[in-house]
């Protein structure tokens, strides 16, 4: 299974460990890929969270992304740089794991989250026990030997309707296969709610005025797997109200609501 800890795997090294209650982490962002997006600067810190919770209950179960109360863009990440992670863990039992955690580069802070939360489903459904483990037992001690990320294609998306200024919709068509799928996650292929999120933003940008940027995103809320070869309607639409906050949301083939967002942009440099 080549593309296992390799093709989504954002943590090569946990560096600081207090069992249930927190972590800090790195993971070098190969010089080589195009970009290495927010969306998966928040990834990495969620994966650090993800172990610490694993790790806590010993691999019955792994946690899956439901909530984000709040993101906060701070600076860019480019290819090459080395991310600092760090997440205290505010409650983690066989339920749900909540938690907090950063990014920082070369001691800058580039992204916060506040208010996560991540219901554990059995290990067993996603992913082998034992290779966890076995992972983390690496991730604790030498680490991982860092480069094997190649980048993610982005998913092909289709313009749709929409009112100039106001809102934008469009499709977006989840690949039948992807190397990411083997990381995430090898018993069950889910679509990474990151780059749902991604999209989501790119999509929500082309309501922005000149020079706006991301500011934070809030209300983050899965509320379905989203499997291979799916294909999502996702929308984005101005808030009524005096700040610059675009309301994102992704429906299935049938209408269903699978994922909401709101997100605020503020002028400055980019996230």
């Amino acid at each position: 299974m080549p593309d296992h800890f390799a093709a989504f795997s954002f943590v090569d090294r946990i560096t600081e460990f207090e069992a249930g209650t927190r972590a800090r982490g790195e993971f070098a962002v190969p010089l080589g890929i195009a970009a290495f997006p927010s969306c998966l600067v928040a990834e990495a810190v969620g994966q650090l969270a993800a172990w610490v919770a694993m790790a806590r209950i010993s691999f019955r179960g792994r946690p899956v992304a439901a909530l984000a109360n709040e993101t906060r863009f701070h600076a860019a990440v480019k290819p090459g740089d080395t991310l600092v992670l760090g997440v205290e863990i505010e409650h983690c039992d066989d339920e749900a794991v909540a938690y907090s955690g950063w990014a920082r580069v070369d001691g800058r802070l580039v992204i916060e989250l506040q208010d996560c939360l991540g219901p554990m489903l059995a290990v067993e459904e996603f992913d082998s026990p034992a290779a966890l483990a076995e992972r983390f037992e690496l991730l604790r001690g030498a680490g991982a030997t860092p480069g094997h990320f190649n980048g993610v294609v982005a998913p092909r998306i289709e313009a749709g309707d929409g009112v100039p200024g106001e809102s934008v919709s469009a499709t977006l068509n989840v690949p039948a296969a992807a190397p990411f799928f083997g990381d995430h996650f090898p018993r069950r292929p889910v679509f990474p709610a990151t780059l749902l999120l991604d999209a989501q933003i790119g999509l929500a940008m082309q309501l922005a005025a000149k020079g706006a940027v991301p500011k934070r995103m809030t209300h983050v809320k899965m509320r379905s797997f989203i499997a291979p070869g799916d294909v999502l309607q996702i929308d984005a639409k101005r808030a009524a109200s005096g700040v610059d906050r675009i309301l994102l949301s992704a429906r299935d083939a049938s209408g269903k609501t699978v994922a909401t967002a709101r997100l605020e942009l503020i002028s400055g440099e980019p996230a």
